[in-house]
């Protein structure tokens, strides 16, 4: 059984909810890109995913998802914690561990937020008022993380009241629930804040570090270009930047607060309270 653990007594960013990245160069550049197409593999909106190398060549596409299939449940947490039914809903490039992920009208959805375990289909709820989407590849490093996201509202259940901390996330180097770095961009109390959780503590197991902490007005009703990059420092640090339709919102570095730093992991998307659409997910190399 999944665990789900209190709300209450718990601060600001995972609070206890589960958490169910000239000519001879020019060689080079197309000979990695032929690597990388061959390593490939194909995203839910059909768009070449190429390989986890992210120490290549700068700007080289790791990954790509537009989202571009028919209306359908993408996956969902059923599925993941399901790995023997037959009847889960799969995606090669992704892992609910929590909520349900849809496609609709050409790109991703959270769909309706609710608390309802979702059955294999996400036919009788979504459970998407905690959402958590990561990618099955877990060995990003140095990346830029872009992706376009549209806030629809903000939402409340009886199972997940009202907090600060409602709102959109990005993961960068998720190992699991308690090892990860967060960006929040789009919080219900206006903030933004570069977070690291380590092993050991009262948050799903974790306890997180602010590594910096901000504002920024992200409005509803239309589609934001989001930015978050990760990327080791020659001393051995990790630098964190957030970048919201071009404009440099937040900055952190980590030299080991709490813990080492994180040298790879997932990327990701997490929601809370939260009812959005994302489109043309892009991962690439720093």
């Amino acid at each position: 059984m999944r665990e789900r653990n209190s709300r209450n007594g718990s601060t600001l960013m995972d609070a206890g909810r589960f958490t169910k990245s000239r000519s001879r160069t020019g060689a080079r550049l197309i000979a990695a890109l032929l690597l990388l197409s061959a390593l490939g593999v194909v995203g839910s909106g059909g768009i070449a995913s190429a390989g986890t190398i992210s120490s290549g060549v700068s700007g080289t596409t790791l990954l790509a998802d537009s989202f571009g299939v028919k209306d359908s449940l993408i996956t969902n947490e059923y599925a993941f914690w399901n790995p023997g039914s037959l009847s889960a809903v799969r995606s090669t490039t992704w892992d609910v561990t929590s909520g349900s992920l849809l496609a609709r009208n050409g790109m991703a959805w959270s769909g309706v937020p609710d608390a309802i375990e979702p059955d294999a289909n996400s036919s009788n709820g979504t459970d998407s008022a905690i959402f958590r989407l990561v990618t099955k590849r877990k060995d990003f490093g140095s990346v830029n993380v872009s992706f376009r996201l549209r806030h629809n509202t903000f939402s409340s259940t009886p199972a997940t009241p009202a907090v600060a901390w409602d709102g959109e996330h990005v993961f960068l180097r998720y190992v699991d629930e308690s090892s990860l770095y967060s960006v929040s961009f789009n919080r219900r109390d206006g903030t933004t804040a570069i977070k690291k959780k380590v092993p050991g503590g009262s948050s799903n197991g974790g306890t997180y570090f602010t590594l910096a902490a901000g504002r920024n007005s992200f409005s509803s009703g239309g589609f934001h270009n989001v930015r978050a990059m990760i990327f080791d420092n020659p001393g051995g640090s990790v630098s964190i930047r957030l970048r919201v339709d071009g404009v440099l919102v937040l900055s952190a570095t980590d030299s080991g607060t709490g813990g080492p730093v994180i040298r790879s992991g997932a990327v990701g998307i997490r929601g809370d309270n939260s009812d959005f659409n994302l489109d043309d997910f892009v991962v690439t190399v720093h």
